[in-house]
């Protein structure tokens, strides 16, 4: 069982929406596949690449994959994406999952570094 001790000492984990593991170029709906990458050692290193099936529809959104994406990264604290909508903005920070479209269309590394750095 994971004590709330254990959450709250895990090392700082990020989902990343991105075609080609470079940069932040997808929108959190026609994301396939989230980069999730994880402090530790004192820096951010690739944890893992996560499959999801993507969740917008044009003007709809696929239900059941948003909450397979949601169960996908419910143990990051944050997912950094192109752009993202307020509902599942909205979904993402009630399991305690932050949207970050503050570094879209940058590098990854070098967005990983800054949000670091002002968390």
């Amino acid at each position: 069982m994971t004590t709330p001790q254990a959450v709250a000492d895990a090392a700082p984990r990020v989902a990343v929406a991105s075609k080609d593991g470079i940069s932040i170029n997808l929108h959190f709906g026609h994301a396939r596949e989230f980069w999730v990458y994880e402090f530790a050692a004192g820096q951010w290193q690739l944890l893992e690449r996560r499959d999801v099936d993507h969740y917008c529809h044009g003007q709809t959104g696929d239900q059941g994959a948003m909450q397979r994406i949601l169960k996908t990264i419910a143990d990051c604290d944050a997912v950094f994406v192109a752009k993202i909508g307020d509902g599942p903005s909205e979904k993402l920070q009630a399991i305690g999952v932050t949207a970050v479209d503050d570094y879209a269309h940058l590098g990854i590394e070098d967005s990983l570094a800054d949000y670091g750095a002002v968390r």
